[in-house]
This record gives structure tokens, C-alpha cells and sequence, in this order.
């Protein structure tokens, strides 16, 4: 029943290693844990005897002789299954199987005989029963995890049965006591670790919590640690089997090698400082707790957990002592939780969280004149939402991870490149101290990010606006760097794609009074505050009037006159466009129901009111209330319109037209011309910005040359000219001797309100 000449032989083999009497002390560890074996089958022995005594007479004795031959094998079995602890990580049910089949024996007698031998027998066997998890408070000690299982198994078993057999006093008592012996063995352990903490043995004081580090290990980790110890000069002692395996060695190639090599040679990854502080604290004699260092052993990766604690004989250093923990799976599980919240998991960039740590450490190194700036860029890209839309979510995502790329291409080492959100990015630039390399970084990312990119069957374009700011003097903490560099960012966006800003301090001036602009706009419609006015548009020939042009016009009791240059790209951002438009829509048409059945109202519309999905139905609503007739209404659309999504924008004027409308491409030539568009849809009329008929005017032969070129253009197509901002008669005598069809300017009319447009029918 006893592993007895196993343990002597293994306590031999480690003797041999020994000198200066530590045989001896390894052989007295042997006998010690023999005479605990030994002691712990002379009690099982004598509760067996006393069981049978009991159920004499009472049970059949074959029965009796089954359970008993059943309680001698367990121990074997014990044994046998014990020896499965020496491999390096075991798993729980492994470790533990042997005394789980030691308890079984002991927790069917109640449910074996119980019954035949009636309810006072019963209480007799659970009193021996008791004995027994109370004799095995004595080995918590040094098997807490073993006590804690006999006690369990056995003690729940019992008030199992007492709670079927209706007896639910003595079940309450099993269960009390249960819980009364594992706490005793919780305390004894604790006890004796901190005996160890605090005491002397052996007349060595031991001088740190290790001990308790070790019990630690023995409740949580019972299988996965190891103990090793050294002498003076730092070299391994006695090797430990478990120890061994841990490092992929045999035992005796670490016998007196030095512990602090074994680790710094084994130390991989990210741990370089932790093996450091490991040889400076031995060197120093200080206690080591819980250090984690991360090691290559065995042709495997793993991380260990060292504690240990120096040890003295009469005030003499004679080595150190400690344990170790194989804690591979937890760190490894860490680290993924860790990149989880600290990486954005689709480009595999910095995430917001390490963006900001990563600008916070900059701008401390500054505080300590480390560095005398540093730099953060916010990178939003131009167009994205049209990829999104018209290609897919697959697409962008890809676009995104392709952005994410060339990015990490620009940047330097010392640099921190990162996704903020959607599609925007962040760089962390530590040393701005040369504000012309940054400059020349944003020109790089800039520039890079606008290259094509083939994805799949598609080739898309986007292009990248960059904010950015400088710390400390554009912010003395992380947080105000982000916010004044999104300030940038809105200020670089406004210049229409793949341009950037630099942070300026009137940027909150002009913040703040375009959010309470923003709050008087919305409540600009409800106060009755916009209305339209109307300039007419005459035949360059005749000089009659053609059309009148809607133009928009909002009086503020705070703001008074607030220009449309001003509120318009502001309803346009906050999508207060949309029914601001469908306002203008319908008092257009309405105005315009009571003029000539040959002059139309023309009516201009923006990006976001195209890629609105009601606004055809908002047109024919706004025609059938007015009592206009289609082809009475021209729409009137920017070249800009084409930048967020082309092909929707194509699709909404196609229904336009199909309705009976026309429509107009207005400011030709000043933004992103594209003869394409001219081919696809058939615009009625183009309209040539007062910036070149002004320019013509003044003799510039360029703008001249560019107002030939587009009229000649347009009567090849088919397309009437409409020139803007004639205000002369020099003016109009240029535009007309170019070809132009139409004429519009303050020379024919300033814009007025309603009952004055009409007035003008009246007098001619």
C-alpha cells in the first residue's frame, strides 16, 4: 500500500548530489514524507477494521470483504497516479486523480449499507467517517489541495445520503462539518506559511512572503510549480525533477550551474529588464516576488513566475530559495486581452486608447526637456463614404487596411501611427522639434494616401485632409492636442480635400460662434427668419427676361443679415440642408405659379439634397402644390456634387429630367470640371462664373480664352450659356460678342423679393 521503497530510492539518488551533509537533509525530507504516508494507512487501516466491526452481522460479508479489498487498492492506486505530478504542467483532474480514488472507498459505505444496517449504525459509521477528514487537518500542510478533496468528497457524500434517508439534521452536520475541516485546513496552511515568513528554521530566517507566494501556488496551481534553491555563489542545488522539466534539462546538466545565466540566456521578448532586475536583486540579496520573465526553454516558449527569498545560518548568506510557476496560458490569454483593447483589430494600427497613451508619454518627455516638441496629426480621409456606398462595406474595409499600410510606410521608427475611428487616423510625432520635417511627413501622407488603389475589379481614389498641432504650445495635455487638432481638421477640410492646417488659437473663436450659429439656424425656419429672393436672367439678344434665379436669404434678430457664404456650408454639414431645400422648393414654385407661362424659376440644389432618397418626390410635391409645370422649374447643381457619390447624384437628376425639368451645372470651370459629366447628363444650360467674365472684362486673356472655349464647347453640345456677375454695359457688349445665350447680373437686376420680381412683367 506504500510507495516506500520509491521514495528512499529517490531520496538516495538526490543525496548523491548533495556534499556538506545535504544527503542527510534530503533523506530526513524522504522519511518525513514515508512517515506521513505511513501514518495516514495505519489510520485508514484502523477506520476499515472499525467499519467492519460495526456491519458484523448486520450486512452480507461478502459485501463487506468487497469494500475492504476496494479500500486497501485505492492506496495503490494513489500511488501509482501520484507519479504524474512529476511532468512539468499536469492538468487539475490529473494531479488530483490519485486521492480522489483514495476518497471514493470512504464515501460508500453510508450509501452501501447504510440502509440494510439501519439509522443508528448509520450514525456510527458516520462518526468514523468523521475521524478521518478530521485526521487529514494534520497533512494540510503539505497537501492542502489533497485534504481539501477527502474532505469534500466524503463529507458531501454523507450529507447526501443523510438528506435522502430524511434525516436532515444529520445531513446540516455532515455539511457544517465539512465546511468547518476545510476551513482548519485553509488556516493551517496560511499558518504555516506564515511561520516561515516570520520564523526561523532550522535556524535559517526566512525574510520575505514567499511562503505564502508558494501555498498560492499549491491551492491554484498544484502541478504547474516547482521549487529550486542555490548555494553562496548563486549555482542550483539539489534540482528538482519538476524544476527540470520546466527548463527542457536534465537535472544533473543544471547542478551547480548559475541560476542568474540559466534565466538571462533563456530570456526572450519584451522581459530583457525583468531578467536584469532578477541578477540585480540576487546580487543585492533582496527578496524576489512574483517577477514574470519570459523564457525559452526546451524548444519552447513560456512565461515563469519567480519568488524567492535569501537564506542565512548565524547571520551567513547561504543561498537563496524560492519556487516557480508555469503561468504560460494566463500571460498568453493577457496579452490577447491586451491587444484586443489596445489595437484596432482591422488594420492591426494603435486603437484611440494607445494613440492618446502614446501622445501623453510624448508630451510628458517635453514637460522634462527631454525633446522640445512633439507633434500629433488627425488624418480623416476624403470620399471615403462614397466607397462605402456605392462599393460596399467589404471594400472599404479593405481600402481602410490598404490606407493603414502605406501609412506605416511613411512614418518613422520613433513615430506612432494609429485608427482613431472609421476612417480616421492619428500619428504621434515624439520629436516636432523641426517643424519642416513634419510639414514634409504631411505632404508624404498626403500625397501617398491620394496614389489609386486596386482592390479587387475596382480602382478607387480618396484623398486624406490633415489637422495638426504641436505640443506643448498647442496643448499641454493629450486631450487638448486632440481637440485642436480636430479644430485643423475641420479647417483643412473646408478647403476641399487633401489639404492640411496647423492648429491656430482664433480656431475656438471661430468654433464657438459656429455652434451658436448652428443652434440659430435650426430654429430659423420655425421663426419665420429665411426667404427668397429672386434675379432674373435675360436673353443676351433681346433682353428679355427668361428666368429668375431663387436665391436664398436668412435675417437673424441676433446675427442680423447672415451671408450665405456663411450658412449655407454650415446647413449643408449639418444636414439642415434638406429641409431648408424642400422650403426653397416650394415657395419657388409657388412664387413662380403666378408669373408668365414663359419665364422658369431656377432652383439650386445640393450634394446632400441629391443624395436625399425623397427629394424627386419633394420636386413633385412641390410642382403639384404650386400648380407648376415641370418644365417650367430648372435645377441648378454644382460640379462638387459629383465628389461624394457620382453615381446616385447621375441617377437623381436623370429622374429630374425625366419629370420634364432641366437642369443647370452652375460656377462651370472653378471647381473639379470633368468633360465626362457634359456627356452623361444633359444639362440644359451651363453657367459661367463671374470670376472669368469679370476677369475677361479686366483683360485677362486667360479668362478670355477659357469663356471661348467654353461657350464654343456648349453650342457643339447643344448646351445654352448663362454668363454670371454682369454688372456694365461693357460687360454685356463682351459676353454677347462671345456667344453667350443668356445674361445675368446686377446690370439687369439686383436680387429682390417676390412682389418686386413681378412688378418687373408688370412695367414691361
Amino acid at each position: 500500500m506504500l510507495s516506500k521503497d520509491t521514495t528512499l530510492t529517490s531520496a538516495a539518488t538526490s543525496a548523491s548530489t548533495f556534499t556538506d551533509g545535504r544527503a542527510w537533509l534530503a533523506i530526513a525530507a524522504a522519511w518525513t514524507g514515508f512517515a506521513t504516508s505511513f501514518r495516514k494507512a495505519i489510520m485508514h487501516a484502523l477506520a476499515a477494521a472499525a467499519l467492519a466491526l460495526m456491519l458484523s452481522g448486520k450486512v452480507s460479508s461478502t459485501a463487506i470483504m468487497a469494500w475492504l479489498t476496494l479500500a486497501a487498492l485505492a492506496p495503490l492506486l494513489d500511488s501509482r497516479l501520484n507519479r504524474t505530478r512529476h511532468r512539468p504542467s499536469p492538468g487539475w483532474l490529473s494531479s488530483h486523480a490519485g486521492t480522489i480514488l483514495s476518497a471514493v472507498p470512504w464515501a460508500l459505505p453510508l450509501w452501501a449499507f447504510g440502509s440494510q444496517a439501519g439509522m443508528e449504525t448509520a450514525t456510527q459509521l458516520w462518526a468514523v467517517l468523521a475521524l478521518l477528514m478530521a485526521a487529514s487537518v494534520s497533512r494540510a500542510t503539505a497537501t492542502p489541495g489533497a485534504a481539501l478533496i477527502f474532505c469534500g468528497i466524503v463529507g458531501n457524500s454523507s450529507a447526501a445520503w443523510f438528506l435522502l434517508a430524511s434525516d436532515p439534521a444529520m445531513a446540516t452536520i455532515a455539511l457544517l462539518f465539512v465546511a468547518i475541516t476545510s476551513a482548519a485546513i485553509v488556516e493551517r496552511k496560511r499558518a504555516s506559511a506564515a511561520s516561515k515568513v516570520g520564523g526561523k528554521a532550522d535556524g535559517q530566517p526566512v525574510r520575505s512572503a514567499d511562503a505564502a507566494a508558494s501555498a498560492q501556488c499549491e491551492f491554484g496551481q498544484d502541478g504547474a510549480h516547482w521549487h529550486w534553491q542555490t548555494d553562496v555563489s548563486l549555482r542550483l542545488l539539489g534540482v528538482s525533477p519538476r524544476f527540470a522539466l520546466a527548463a527542457g534539462r536534465d537535472p544533473s546538466d543544471l547542478e551547480g550551474i548559475s541560476f542568474r545565466r540559466l534565466i538571462a540566456g533563456a530570456c526572450v521578448g519584451d522581459t530583457p529588464l525583468a531578467c536584469a532586475e532578477l541578477a540585480e536583486r540576487m546580487k543585492r540579496r533582496e527578496d524576489i516576488c512574483d517577477l514574470a520573465i519570459k523564457v525559452s526553454t526546451g524548444g519552447r516558449t513560456q512565461w515563469w513566475k519567480l519568488s524567492a527569498q535569501p537564506h542565512y545560518c548565524e547571520d551567513r548568506f547561504v543561498g537563496y530559495r524560492g519556487t516557480g510557476c508555469d503561468v504560460t496560458e494566463g500571460r498568453e490569454n493577457l496579452e490577447t486581452m491586451n491587444r484586443m483593447a489596445r489595437y484596432d483589430s482591422l488594420t492591426g494600427l494603435p486603437n484611440r486608447a494607445m494613440v492618446t497613451e502614446a501622445l501623453a508619454s510624448a508630451l510628458d518627455r517635453t514637460a522634462q526637456r527631454q525633446r522640445n516638441a512633439c507633434a500629433f496629426l488627425m488624418i480623416d480621409l476624403d470620399r471615403f463614404k462614397a466607397v462605402n456606398d456605392t462599393l460596399g462595406h467589404d471594400v472599404g474595409d479593405t481600402l481602410l487596411v490598404r490606407v493603414a499600410e502605406r501609412l506605416r510606410e511613411q512614418i518613422a521608427d520613433s513615430d506612432l501611427c494609429g485608427r482613431f475611428s472609421g476612417d480616421a487616423f492619428a500619428v504621434v510625432v515624439p520629436d516636432a522639434s523641426d517643424l519642416d520635417r513634419v510639414r514634409l511627413l504631411i505632404r508624404r501622407i498626403t500625397d501617398r494616401l491620394i496614389q489609386p488603389y486596386e482592390i479587387g475589379h475596382h480602382t478607387v481614389f480618396v484623398g486624406a485632409s490633415v489637422g495638426w498641432a504641436v505640443g506643448p504650445h498647442d496643448g499641454a495635455n493629450a486631450e487638448m492636442m486632440m481637440r485642436n487638432a480636430d479644430l485643423a481638421l475641420y479647417r483643412a477640410k473646408e478647403a476641399r480635400g487633401n489639404s492640411h492646417c496647423r492648429y491656430e488659437r482664433s480656431f475656438h473663436a471661430h468654433a464657438e460662434e459656429r455652434r451658436k450659429l448652428e443652434i440659430a439656424l435650426r430654429g430659423a425656419m420655425k421663426h419665420n427668419e429665411l426667404h427668397l429672393v429672386f434675379q432674373p436672367v435675360v436673353d443676351a439678344q433681346s433682353e428679355a427676361i427668361t428666368s429668375f434665379e431663387a436665391l436664398l436669404r436668412w435675417r437673424n434678430a441676433e446675427y442680423g443679415t447672415v451671408s450665405p457664404e456663411k450658412f449655407i456650408p454650415l446647413a449643408e454639414e449639418t444636414r439642415l440642408i434638406i429641409p431648408i431645400g424642400e422650403w426653397v422648393l416650394r415657395e419657388a414654385c409657388k412664387a413662380a405659379a403666378g408669373w408668365p407661362g414663359d419665364v422658369r424659376i431656377a432652383v439650386n440644389v445640393s450634394g446632400e439634397q441629391l443624395l436625399d432618397p425623397n427629394f424627386v418626390t419633394n420636386i413633385v410635391s412641390a410642382l403639384a402644390a404650386s400648380g407648376l409645370a415641370p418644365e417650367r422649374l430648372e435645377i441648378e447643381v454644382t460640379e462638387s456634387i459629383f465628389l461624394s457619390d457620382a453615381t446616385r447624384a447621375c441617377t437623381a437628376l436623370e429622374h429630374v429630367m425625366a419629370l420634364g425639368c432641366t437642369v443647370a451645372l452652375d460656377d462651370f470651370g472653378t471647381g473639379y470640371s470633368s468633360l465626362g459629366y457634359l456627356r452623361n447628363i444633359r444639362f440644359s444650360t451651363i453657367k459661367l462664373d463671374r470670376s472669368f467674365v469679370q476677369g475677361a472684362a479686366g483683360g485677362n486673356r486667360e479668362c478670355l480664352a477659357i469663356l471661348r472655349a467654353v461657350v464654343t464647347l456648349a453650342d457643339s453640345l447643344g448646351i445654352s450659356t448663362t454668363a454670371e456677375g454682369v454688372e456694365t454695359r461693357r460687360d454685356v457688349d463682351l459676353v454677347r460678342a462671345l456667344g453667350c445665350s443668356k445674361i445675368q447680373g446686377y446690370y439687369f437686376g439686383k436680387p429682390q423679393d417676390a412682389p418686386a420680381a413681378r412688378s418687373m412683367f408688370e412695367m414691361s
